[in-house]
């Protein structure tokens, strides 16, 4: 350990907490001003996956060979607004998220360099790979989620009909709602690799306890597939509505 923390009190030990705090917060405040004036912008990248022209729609488009010279299917979604002051309130939210967003690696900094100093050599070399490693795996579940599966997803959900007489009509507060949703719990989903190693360092995880569990897990993993599985079948829905043939 560093020989000033054992000369520093509790008090002592709180100003620096608070300091980190305070200097987090108004990093994240920034970040969301700034995200905030740049309304424009934030919203064309939340918005875009509801496009017909979006990077995933037409990859799908490209690989399925249905791409003509006219171009993709048309496919337009027109969000509505049920609140008075709802579209102020959802910019705000995504203004401070995306602040947030910004901020989290100036934020995991702060926060490793006030637990650092009560750290040995080796605690700060897992430390460091957890924090690195994890950031990383949520940054790349967050991708997947908005690259992959939220378009999918909202693809096949905004298409589906009971019946030609029911019109889908899709509120901005569920659309942010979900896509917000759905990149939280793929953020969290990758972290399980991360856990999984931390675990078995720590020495909570073995090889024979997932040995025996291995069949609850697999059934987890079942799961899982179930609901990518719908999102899959978005695929076959591009495939029938360029090309008007049933797929068997």
């Amino acid at each position: 350990m560093a020989a000033d923390t054992d000369k520093q009190s509790f008090w002592e030990h709180l100003d620096v907490l608070r300091a980190a705090i305070v200097k987090s917060l108004l990093v994240a405040v920034v970040f969301g001003v700034a995200a905030f004036c740049f309304k424009e912008e934030l919203f064309a990248v939340i918005l875009a996956p509801k496009d017909a022209d979006f990077i995933t729609y037409r990859l799908l488009y490209s690989l399925g060979g249905l791409v003509t010279e006219s171009g993709a299917p048309d496919f337009l979604v027109k969000l509505i607004n049920t609140g008075l002051a709802g579209q102020f309130i959802i910019h705000m939210k995504a203004a401070l998220c995306a602040g947030v967003l910004c901020a989290s690696p100036y934020i995991l900094y702060q926060l490793f360099r006030f637990v650092s100093p009560a750290l040995y050599v080796n605690e700060r070399k897992y430390v460091v790979q957890v924090v690195g490693g994890g950031y990383a795996m949520f940054a790349l579940g967050v991708a997947v989620s908005y690259f992959l599966i939220f378009p999918l997803t909202f693809r096949f959900l905004e298409t589906y009909q009971v019946s030609g007489e029911v019109e889908n009509m899709i509120a901005l507060q569920s659309y942010i709602s979900t896509l917000m949703t759905m990149s939280l719990a793929m953020g969290l989903v990758f972290e399980i690799p991360i856990l999984s190693w931390l675990f078995a360092k720590l020495g909570f995880l073995s090889a024979d306890f997932m040995r025996k569990y291995r069949k609850t897990r697999h059934r987890g993993y079942s799961c899982g597939g179930s609901y990518y599985y719908a999102d899959f079948r978005c695929i076959y829905a591009f495939a029938r509505e360029s090309s008007d043939m049933d797929i068997i």
